[in-house]
């Protein structure tokens, strides 16, 4: 019984996790846009997501009618954090788009805290095809199939 309650009560806890975490690095980000604009300068703070060519080409195929690939992170998955991909055609405020036009990525801003400087990539093998976050420098560790992941603390 206490097994099923702790796995009902999971993804509850780690999205307020990943709510209060994201809001204790805006926190530090605003401590830190109010620091004198020397030590600001010797920083990089610009939030990046990279685009392999396989993923622009295969969004160039599929997103014809001005959709485009929206990408969210949810608790969840076997190792704490999962990557969502969906298509979608609806922008929100807080959303930012990297890629062109014709293959365009959107991501929030609090899912971009768990993966800047990440590489979106479309994979295809013989049992599955599909898009996937590679090289996720603020990720610990992931599980074999590559769609969750652990933060480094």
């Amino acid at each position: 019984m206490a097994f099923m309650l702790r796995q009902l009560a999971k993804p509850a806890l780690q999205r307020n996790f990943l709510h209060s975490t994201s809001s204790l690095r805006h926190a530090a980000n605003d401590v830190a846009s109010n620091a004198p604009v020397a030590a600001a300068a010797g920083t990089n703070t610009q939030k990046q997501l990279q685009l392999s060519e396989s993923c622009l080409k295969r969004l160039r195929d599929i997103c014809v009618d001005g959709s485009f690939l929206r990408i969210t992170v949810e608790g969840g998955g076997c190792s704490g954090f999962q990557y969502k991909f969906d298509l979608d055609k609806k922008m929100n405020e807080d959303d930012l788009e990297f890629g062109e036009q014709t293959a365009k990525v959107v991501i929030d801003t609090i899912s971009l805290d768990y993966c800047t400087g990440s590489t979106v990539d479309y994979h295809s093998e013989l049992i599955r095809e599909g898009f996937r976050m590679v090289a996720n420098p603020l990720a610990e560790m992931g599980c074999s199939c590559g769609s969750s992941f652990a933060i480094k603390l």
